[in-house]
């Protein structure tokens, strides 16, 4: 998707769509979410780790998270911006 607007609309259906921008070389320890997100990387790089697996995510690629699930960032040299869609788990 080109535009925010478009990766939005794509995703109307989650609780929120919101932009994130990370500053150079920004590192965050395991943590979880309350919510399930589904993102697309449109700057910069990063690295994501899920237990022993980690993903080299570069603009154009995507990511999904479940509601819970362990995970790490690490951001590159540029920092990096994503577009991401979550939705809550419900109770």
């Amino acid at each position: 998707m080109k535009t925010f607007a478009a990766f939005s609309a794509a995703h109307a259906g989650c609780d929120e769509v919101v932009e994130r921008r990370w500053n150079p070389d920004t590192v965050i320890a395991t943590h979880t979410h309350s919510f399930a997100a589904k993102a697309l990387v449109v700057q910069g790089e990063m690295w994501l780790t899920v237990g022993s697996r980690t993903q080299h995510l570069k603009p154009g690629d995507t990511f999904e998270l479940e509601p819970g699930v362990p995970h790490d960032e690490r951001y590159g040299p540029e920092g990096a911006t994503y577009w991401v869609a979550r939705t809550e788990k419900k109770a």
